[in-house]
């Protein structure tokens, strides 16, 4: 008789359940996150395991990483799709558990991609570098605002980035002013240094495959976002259609019809925002230096508004990518934008 797994995951310890084909548990303890630890509980019944279910915590990798490679097969549960059964007036990590493996054994589990181990330190360090670039933006709008309410002028991103100590002390007298704004530039040149370090490693790691060059034929998109986009996207195979692939982008409407009327939004959540945010980006310097794009964004900005414009730019460069990823070929305006 096939079991099934369970583990519920959390920041310290983990709840392994194993339950048969009746939804009988037949095991289930509070463990420690030690895989050792798991690994020996769950070594009784590993032949008899059809499967595992893991949600997609923050810190999964070493888990599903773990699992995989001692010959389990591991299922990743897409936390943002599961709803847990309405009827149950008490829940808690065991029957949260129980839940997923009965999802597991029914055939019905939302399922996260298990990103290849070999390539998720490069896609995770591109990561990194969109979260240092954020620190930067904010680091540079505090000097901004330090500045302009004390002096009523405003200085630009690259007048912040070459101000020199002697020229803060002159447009801030007050010392204690100045020290926050040197200090500020301090950390600013700091994150600077880290970006472009990030930037040179992730661009020598990643190869100049033709499908690299093919990404970068699109307008609006360049050496960064052709890296973000290749390595979030993984394997283009995995998605059925484009239609797939651009609801994991994030770039279709989520909204609940009945009668024509809307009835509310459906989970906004699911897809990748990295992938998202890329799209959207490729979007805005399209319609800045793509006169066939710009003109596509005004007609549909005149007949609906600014905001859906973007969205629709951007949706369609989402489904162009994916034509280009999956049959290899350039990028062809008109045909997207025509």
């Amino acid at each position: 008789m096939p079991l099934y797994s369970a583990i519920d995951l959390h920041g310290n310890n983990n709840v392994t359940l194993v339950m048969d084909e009746q939804d009988q548990v037949v095991y289930q303890k509070r463990l420690t996150n030690h895989l050792p630890l798991i690994l020996e509980k769950l070594a009784p019944y590993q032949a008899e395991i059809a499967g595992v279910v893991v949600e997609s915590t923050y810190n999964w990798y070493w888990l599903v990483d773990g699992l995989m490679e001692t010959g389990y097969r591991v299922h990743l549960a897409n936390p943002t799709a599961i709803q847990q059964y309405s009827g149950l007036k008490y829940t808690d990590d065991y029957s949260d558990a129980r839940w997923l493996a009965h999802l597991l054994r029914i055939g019905v589990l939302p399922k996260g991609y298990i990103y290849p181990k070999e390539q998720r330190p490069l896609r995770d360090l591109l990561r990194k570098r969109g979260h240092l670039v954020e620190q930067q933006t904010s680091n540079v709008l505090s000097i901004q605002n330090i500045i302009s309410r004390n002096t009523a002028s405003r200085l630009s991103v690259n007048q912040i980035k070459q101000l020199t100590p002697d020229e803060v002390q002159v447009l801030l007298p007050n010392e204690d002013q100045a020290l926050s704004v040197s200090s500020t530039l301090r950390v600013l040149t700091c994150l600077m240094e880290q970006i472009h370090l990030v930037e040179k490693r992730v661009q020598s790691r990643i190869k100049r495959t033709s499908l690299y060059e093919l990404v970068q034929s699109v307008n609006g998109i360049g050496p960064i976002l052709a890296q973000t986009i290749l390595l979030e996207t993984g394997d283009i195979n995995r998605f059925a259609d484009v239609g797939d692939y651009v609801s994991y982008c994030r770039l279709v409407n989520s909204t609940k019809l009945s009668n024509g009327k809307r009835k509310g939004k459906g989970n906004v959540k699911n897809g990748n925002k990295y992938l998202s945010w890329a799209y959207s980006e490729a979007a805005h310097f399209a319609i800045r230096f793509s006169p066939e794009i710009q003109r596509f964004y005004q007609r549909k900005a005149s007949k609906t508004n600014v905001p859906v414009a973007y969205r629709t730019v951007a949706h369609k460069l989402a489904r162009a990518c994916y034509h280009i990823m999956r049959n290899k070929v350039p990028f062809n305006v008109a045909k997207a934008f025509g």
